[in-house]
């Protein structure tokens, strides 16, 4: 089991679901937490939850990331409280859904600002300091939905398949340096995500959970892996792009999806 006593982490989109899972798996390998999210109420029952499960310390920065000085002023506390973050988990993120020219474009907006630009702003805020201490840890929240193009969820797709290839090109930078870098690609799961975004996506198979999803992530860290993608179905489905043209993947995407409009 991986062993983070005596490290801090950060963790964002903390409120529930994955990121949620993600903070209890750490704190259960004593990491102290500094968690975030734009719901402070929903934070600070996880953040109390966790205090008495664990026993660790457990800071609460509430922040809207997909602001443009979201992740600045985030990060501006977080040093100013004196916290020295040795872990940073990258979990933000919701995703859109329908027809990309009926789909609001500031929602979009916030979606590419969350989902990708909060991830490489944070990474560029907090890395630099792990790298000259020599360690640190870094894990990206991608998507299955990064391996190919997601007719009807177009920008939710795009922005996981940047997530996925900045953390394998980072993990390739930084391995050397003693820099754990993991993109966790989760397929479907049993989090808000889906019930939000109105879909049926999961229709076809079992939703994972968090705790597997979880799982997954931290053997992929010990075994020193660039990215993970959780499940054996999903691993498959994933990968099909490689096999099949990438057009007649989406097309039977886009037969999949349909134009349904929504968010989560």
């Amino acid at each position: 089991m991986t062993d983070f006593r005596g490290r801090t982490a950060l963790v964002t989109g903390a409120s529930s679901g994955i990121g949620a899972a993600l903070a209890e798996a750490l704190a259960g390998r004593g990491a102290d937490l500094v968690l975030t999210a734009p719901d402070q109420t929903r934070l600070r029952a996880v953040a109390d939850r966790i205090r008495l499960l664990h026993g660790v310390d457990v800071a609460v920065v509430p922040a809207d990331l997909s602001e443009e000085s979201g992740p600045d002023d985030l990060i501006e506390r977080v040093l100013a409280d004196g916290h020295q973050i040795d872990v940073l988990i990258n979990n933000a993120g919701f995703g859109t859904r329908g027809r990309y020219d009926e789909l609001a474009a500031e929602r979009d907006h916030r979606e590419v600002m969350l989902n990708a630009v909060a991830v490489e702003r944070l990474t560029h805020l907090l890395l630099p300091a792990m790298v000259e201490r020599g360690c640190g840890t870094l894990i990206n929240v991608s998507s299955t939905s990064g391996f190919q193009a997601v007719p009807y969820m177009a920008v939710y797709g795009a922005s996981k398949a940047f997530v996925l290839s900045f953390s394998i090109a980072l993990w390739a930078e930084y391995r050397s340096r003693g820099i754990q870098v993991l993109a966790l690609c989760p397929g479907p799961t049993d989090t808000s995500f889906f019930d939000a975004l109105g879909s049926t996506m999961s229709a076809g198979g079992r939703l994972r959970t968090t705790e597997e999803v979880v799982t997954s992530a931290f053997r992929a860290l010990e075994r020193g892996q660039p990215y993970v993608i959780d499940g054996r179905l999903n691993y498959l489905t994933s990968n099909a792009s490689r096999l099949l043209r990438r057009g007649f993947v989406a097309g039977i995407t886009a037969r999949v999806l349909g134009p349904q409009t929504g968010h989560a």
